[in-house]
């Protein structure tokens, strides 16, 4: 396979990004996943990037250790803020400060190395938690900044920034992913799992997802608390 079918996927564990893990190998690319250990409390996500990673023979994971904990200002990264389980008007505490800038940008990185133009990420518009870095605002112009920051864009390899769920309710993305051969029990949503992976069902992502398999149709795998 020629490096211009190279691609960095970013994997959280979750539902979307092992949706578009599954797309792009769909559309014929040689994947390289990659994850942060960035601090969270959702420790458990990292173990279902791996799995989901792990499943497929030729995908590369890598994982990239960040200390976002040590700014806080998200429940996901500062034990001391409680996780919401009530739905809240405006930008929710779960939002992460910066976090998909801080992503993008290293999965950039190790693009240009892989001599890979094309990068995924499983951001949505609809579904979502109200965080302003899913936006399409947001992604079009990290694709603008990222082809004038790197070597490889000057010499003429524009870097591609797909979000192919963007427009996407959680139940079409779990059709999507089921047509594919995608196995949700893998997956972890959480915002607070165990560290076995057992979903509280409580907090906003829980929900979105229960919701996803309700309006799919289909059995929900998920593995919950009680």
């Amino acid at each position: 396979m020629s490096e211009s079918k190279r691609a960095v996927v970013l994997v959280s564990g979750g539902l979307d990004s092992t949706t578009v893990l599954a797309m792009a190998r769909a559309k014929g690319f040689e994947c390289y996943t990659l994850s942060f250990d960035y601090g969270q409390r959702h420790r458990a996500e990292l173990f279902a990037a791996e799995r989901v990673s792990s499943v497929l023979p030729d995908v590369a994971h890598k994982v990239v250790k960040l200390n976002l904990d040590s700014i806080g200002g998200s429940a996901l990264t500062d034990s001391r803020i409680a996780v919401p389980e009530e739905e809240s008007e405006g930008i929710p505490i779960t939002y992460v400060p910066a976090r998909n800038t801080v992503f993008l940008s290293i999965a950039l990185g190790w693009a240009e190395v892989l001599g890979s133009n094309d990068i995924f990420i499983g951001v949505n518009a609809v579904d979502y938690s109200g965080y302003p870095d899913c936006r399409p605002e947001y992604i079009k112009a990290f694709e603008v900044m990222a082809n004038l920051a790197t070597r490889a864009a000057i010499e003429g390899h524009k870097l591609n920034i797909h979000a192919p769920l963007m427009d996407m309710t959680k139940g079409e993305i779990i059709s999507t992913g089921l047509k594919l051969g995608v196995d949700y029990s893998l997956t972890v949503s959480c915002y607070q799992a165990t560290e076995e992976g057992l979903a509280c069902g409580k907090c906003d992502s829980c929900r979105l997802r229960r919701q996803g398999f309700v309006d799919a149709g289909v059995a929900d795998p998920t593995r919950y608390i009680s």
